[in-house]
């Protein structure tokens, strides 16, 4: 066999599973709804001026689709899927815990709730890529809700006068 030859072998054989077309189009559904649920949160947190937000979104809900996906498209055990769970949220951490910045006193945190939407956005991207795209759907949509509905309800709340 002539190097050439060889060297198309191994291209061939790395690039395998683009010779599968279900898989792959299966691989490219999962991906782009976590990129798409991942981007509404993001646009959220973005137009309320946050600084995580689409592409930060988008790319926390693709990484962990990717990270369970690819596991679970090759037939790996619940276990082995598991700890990938437990190393990505553990590992999301970080990131929240960046978005969190601390003043003189408590009343004086801030970005609990974007760091809250990125943990949000790494459990719909591990929804999505183990194939629950229903329930990653329906998950976002509650997401949006509380998003949206709860500060409008608690500026409600602080205009009411007390009861007393």
């Amino acid at each position: 066999m002539e190097l050439s030859d060889y060297l198309w072998a191994v291209v061939y054989d790395e690039f395998a599973d683009l010779g599968q077309p279900e898989q792959m189009f299966r691989a490219g559904l999962r991906l782009t709804m976590a990129a798409v649920l991942g981007g509404l949160l993001g646009f959220e947190r973005q137009a309320k001026g946050k600084a995580a937000g689409l592409r930060t979104h988008m790319l926390v809900t693709l990484g962990a689709a990717l990270f369970v996906m690819v596991l679970d498209l090759d037939g790996a055990e619940h276990d082995a899927i598991s700890r990938a769970i437990q190393g990505i949220a553990a590992g999301i951490g970080f990131l929240c815990a960046g978005t969190i910045l601390k003043g003189d006193t408590i009343s004086q945190i801030k970005g609990l709730t974007t760091s809250a939407s990125l943990w949000f956005s790494t459990a719909i991207g591990i929804a999505v890529g183990l194939g629950r795209e229903g329930t990653a759907l329906l998950a976002t949509v509650l997401a949006l809700l509380i998003l949206h509905a709860m500060p409008l309800l608690e500026r409600e709340a602080r205009r009411q006068p007390p009861d007393h």
